[in-house]
């Protein structure tokens, strides 16, 4: 099947929009025409030669569409369920059958490696050289993608697709920080470095939680406005003010729980300064080699903090995407807010407005 795709065909460079081949879904995988996909800053990094991962290849791990073909081995969806393609798994490691796929000890070849655990890949250029796929199990920049099962989350089919797929990726990893691994409860403290989509996602996990102080720290004073209309209790802008002073002043001492979204070493500092006694943070933000922070061993010792790496929320994605798109519908949940669409041609302009800051969840159409 011919159709268009955006691909890395060198490091560093912009998407090139091109024809590629696409083969037949193989066992355990579904076919999928996509709708929308969301841009991540996984995508960027990749791009950019901070992962091993190597062009051509087609990347996007945020993809939402509708089924057309199931390979051998899938009996559980079928041509014309909708689906939010997420991350992929083997389903067999120890992580994925105690509930945890994002810490699968497969994660890197079922998400990174560019083909199929065989080595084979989905695309190929006219010529027959082939084109790496499956990023995330989908290489979702692409009118349609053979993605792996255990990527593919059936939704509702009156849920917009349009909205859906960041629900795969930033959404999820946002949001799942916070109700699946910090869990602030009704009435707690909680502050979230980074006002981005994933910290904004954070953010709206901690109001459906009914934390009673939900604290935004960011340098950009029109995210932070958003982080306030979204239900932030108090904002503090980084470059102004000193963000931890500010935290211990409004929480009497420390917050309970705390997140860093950005992967910058000195937040993260803050972020561990801004604990309270026995508070719980959870780090995300990806991080270029060499972004080794400083931390107060000893003062983190006599406090009894818990620091946790997150990865995708800790969610199981055919669980959690459906529970946020119920938060979604009972309006506990606004994620649509951060959303902004582009054409599909459009892509790095897409790429280049999520780098600067124009755009907090860019999604392109197809």
């Amino acid at each position: 099947m011919n159709v268009k795709a955006a691909v890395v065909e060198e490091l560093g460079k912009p998407l090139e929009i091109r024809q590629l081949q696409l083969d037949e879904p193989q066992a355990n995988e579904v076919q999928v025409r996509i709708v929308a996909t969301g841009v991540c800053h996984t995508d960027a990094v990749v791009r950019d030669g901070w992962m091993p991962t190597r062009p051509p290849i087609v990347l996007g791990h945020e993809g939402a569409g509708v089924v057309e073909k199931v390979g051998a081995g899938v009996d559980h969806l079928r041509p014309g369920d909708h689906v939010v393609l997420s991350v992929n798994s083997c389903g067999t490691c120890r992580s994925c059958l105690s509930g945890h796929p994002a810490a699968c000890v497969n994660i890197f070849a079922h998400n990174f490696a560019g083909s199929r655990i065989d080595g084979t890949t989905a695309y190929s250029y006219a010529d027959g050289t082939p084109v790496k796929s499956h990023f995330f199990g989908q290489s979702s920049f692409s009118e349609r993608v053979n993605a792996s099962v255990r990527s593919v989350v059936k939704i509702p089919e009156d849920f917009p697709l349009e909205l859906a797929g960041p629900l795969g990726c930033g959404i999820q990893t946002g949001a799942g920080a916070v109700l699946n691994v910090l869990r602030p409860g009704p009435g707690g403290t909680f502050v979230v470095f980074g006002a981005g989509a994933v910290g904004l996602s954070a953010l709206l996990g901690a109001v459906a939680s009914r934390v009673g102080t939900i604290i935004a720290v960011d340098v950009n004073d029109d995210r932070l406005a958003l982080a306030t209309e979204l239900g932030a209790t108090h904002v503090i802008n980084g470059m102004n003010e000193d963000a931890v002073a500010r935290v211990l002043d409004l929480t009497g001492g420390g917050v309970q729980t705390a997140l860093d979204t950005t992967g910058n070493a000195r937040v993260f500092r803050q972020m561990i300064d801004s604990l309270a006694m026995s508070g719980h943070a959870g780090a995300l933000g990806a991080a270029a080699a060499g972004s080794e922070g400083v931390i107060d061993l000893p003062g983190a010792l006599a406090r009894g903090i818990r620091i946790t790496w997150i990865v995708e929320g800790d969610a199981v994605p055919q669980l959690f995407i459906p529970e946020l798109i119920a938060l979604h519908r009972a309006g506990d949940f606004p994620f649509d807010r951060l959303i902004k669409t582009y054409a599909f041609d459009d892509i790095n302009t897409a790429f280049a407005d999520s780098e600067s800051g124009e755009a907090l969840k860019p999604v392109v159409l197809l």
